[in-house]
């Protein structure tokens, strides 16, 4: 099972990361991202709106994806 688990996940910054929340957190910070920018008027607020986008996709994310992880704490002391 662990086998299966590592052929769908690749290593990011050394850390292991499944291809297919990659790539669904990438086309929703994306289209958040233009999206802002699009409808945003003339002048500096593209910038701005883009941002927002970017922070707003990020925030869609982390609620689509769930972390994956499960830590275990032992105690080492002697």
């Amino acid at each position: 099972m662990e086998q299966e688990e590592k052929q769908d996940n690749i290593e990011v910054w050394e850390d292991y990361v499944n291809i297919k929340d990659l790539v669904l957190s990438l086309v929703v910070c994306s289209l958040t991202s233009v999206g802002g920018y699009i409808i945003a008027p003339a002048g500096q607020q593209p910038l701005i709106f883009g941002l927002v986008g970017a922070v707003l996709g990020f925030i869609i994310s982390t609620i689509l994806i769930k972390p994956k992880r499960q830590f275990s704490y032992t105690n080492d002391e002697a």
